[in-house]
């Protein structure tokens, strides 16, 4: 299980998965349904992200089973930076869809 802030164009969000990485390629294909293409990451402590959040945190993994999943956990970008300092944060881990470029005729 994961915890990761996900810092995308609108701002940062909190997740939870069961997948084994930020950038795997099922987790990179449901954060895509949800318009999140290209992002930076920053895995969290599982504990940690579970003491802050506290009850809220438990009613979310109530709902979040062992096959691979994602649950946002906080959508709030200010909590989400208010409750961690940078030195909790593992990473950075960059992604973005490869694009094809196209050199002008």
């Amino acid at each position: 299980m994961k915890a990761g802030i996900i810092v995308t164009g609108t701002g940062p969000i909190l997740i939870l998965t069961s997948y084994d990485s930020l950038t795997h390629p099922e987790l990179v294909k449901k954060l895509g349904a949800k318009g999140i293409s290209e992002f930076i990451g920053y895995e969290l402590d599982w504990e940690r992200v579970k003491d802050v959040y506290g009850t809220h945190f438990s009613v979310v993994m109530g709902d979040l089973h062992e096959t691979d999943d994602l649950r946002v956990l906080d959508y709030n970008g200010h909590r989400v930076f208010a409750n961690f300092n940078f030195d909790e944060m593992r990473g950075p881990i960059y992604f973005e869809p490869k694009r094809e470029y196209h050199q002008a005729a």
